[in-house]
């Protein structure tokens, strides 16, 4: 076994994700991963800080700017995963219709509290609701958690009404009732991708820890964790 570990940061959306794969990879090859899923935007920031990580797995545009930025090795970037964004309500909590854009807009008027997260989806939301022309009707409503909290428990406590997250974090949470996706008309997808950072010490590691995460035998663990395989 290789004495150094591979030091990898991701967003919460990856989490339960990699945690699996990482296993199913250190049983196959004997190297130790080091995962630490936080914020996206805390994740960005910490690796531009110089942080000494081997691995950066965030949402595409943020590993294109910190390959822009020098951070992580150009031509690096390799796609793992399309995530959705689903919405969910409190186990138990009446439920809505959300099987089109209309519907889901009258759902969002419906409601008393609504959660969305500071990443990606948060960005679309926001832009969605000015879009519809509701964003200062709604404003006070709406609860932003800071980054790596998730929505979900949010809406498990009670705390929000109606939320928004990336299905992947949804998916394994207690206590709470999953609506569906957005409606195909208003879908956003993210795209997770991998990028190496330029300080990493064990390329050759790195390297076959990438091809893992990409090979086809990962796919049924990014299935059963709400993300669509390359």
């Amino acid at each position: 076994m290789q004495e150094q570990s591979i030091r990898v940061i991701s967003s919460m959306a990856t989490r339960t994700m990699l945690s699996e794969l990482f296993d199913q990879f250190e049983k196959q090859s004997g190297q130790k991963v080091e995962l630490e899923a936080v914020g996206g935007v805390t994740a960005a920031q910490r690796v531009e800080a110089g942080e000494a990580f081997d691995v950066v797995i965030l949402a595409s545009n943020s590993i294109d700017k910190l390959i822009g930025s020098g951070t992580i090795a150009q031509g690096s970037r390799v796609d793992l995963v399309k995530s959705n964004v689903a919405v969910a309500v409190r186990e138990g909590a009446d439920t809505y219709d959300i099987s089109n854009e209309e519907a889901l807009k009258q759902a969002v008027l419906a409601v008393k509290s609504l959660g969305y997260s500071t990443g990606p989806s948060g960005v679309f939301l926001s832009d969605l609701f000015k879009r519809w022309g509701i964003a200062d009707q709604i404003k006070d409503r709406i609860i932003v958690p800071p980054p790596g909290i998730p929505v979900a428990s949010l809406i498990a406590k009670g705390d929000v009404e109606l939320g928004f997250q990336q299905l992947s974090e949804l998916i394994h949470e207690a206590g709470i009732t999953i609506l569906g996706t957005l409606p195909a008309e208003i879908q956003t997808t993210t795209i997770f991708s991998a990028g190496i950072t330029k300080n990493t010490g064990q390329p050759e590691a790195v390297r076959n820890l990438l091809k893992f995460l990409t090979a086809p035998e990962a796919a049924p663990v990014k299935i059963k964790n709400g993300m669509e395989p390359f």
